[in-house]
């Protein structure tokens, strides 16, 4: 019988260089986020193939094709650096500079959280692999392996799906943020969730 399971695998045990992959499924997966960025998915994808961070990202394949990804950073690694450079190469002077400071900060800045904190801050899965469970096992692949005390996400506001994934997970809102750009977007807020890692817990207190 054939195998239909899904694989969580770290991008850097990757046996090739797999960015365009990757970005792929990340233009995919976050569609109507970056459609006020442009309307050319190949010219995305080929400016996020070149500002991804390698050490922070995982990827899930079915029948060894990627069909998910998703990025746990940290205080010193983010899953993106963007940089004005590539997007300018991509799309020109003047859009380039345009969508650098629209998204800059949204990865640019290093994330105010302790050293055992991981920030899953991208998720996506493929069009054609959706409502498989990809995303719910890379998820809990990267809760199993990461060893990080505490995870954070954030999810927007038109997300539900999404939203209820994570409360079934056992994340918890904890905060909502309003979106400085909810004119040009599809999303009014950003609501962070966060995790303990009950296995964490369980193990120091048998210590």
């Amino acid at each position: 019988m054939e195998s239909h399971e899904i694989k969580v695998i770290p991008m850097i045990n990757a046996k090739k260089d797999i960015s365009h992959e990757i970005a792929a499924v990340f233009v995919d997966g976050y569609k109507k986020e970056l459609a006020f960025l442009s309307a050319n998915q190949e010219k995305l994808i080929e400016a996020f193939e070149k500002m991804l961070c390698p050490e922070v990202f995982y990827f899930a394949t079915l029948k060894d094709e990627i069909v998910g990804i998703l990025a746990c950073s940290n205080n010193q690694n983010r899953a993106l650096t963007i940089d004005e450079t590539v997007l300018a190469n991509s799309f020109g002077d003047e859009k380039g500079k345009t969508i650098y400071q629209y998204i800059k900060d949204d990865f640019n800045k290093r994330l105010p959280y302790s050293d055992g904190t991981g920030y899953i801050e991208c998720v996506a899965t493929a069009t054609k692999a959706r409502g498989r469970g990809v995303s719910t096992a890379l998820i809990n692949d990267v809760l199993k392996t990461a060893n990080y005390h505490r995870y954070v996400l954030e999810v927007t506001d038109t997300n539900a799906i999404a939203y209820r994934l994570y409360k079934k997970l056992g994340f918890v809102e904890f905060k909502r943020e309003k979106e400085k750009y909810a004119g040009m977007v599809d999303f009014d807020e950003r609501i962070f969730m966060e995790l303990y890692n009950i296995n964490e817990q369980t193990e120091n207190n048998a210590d």
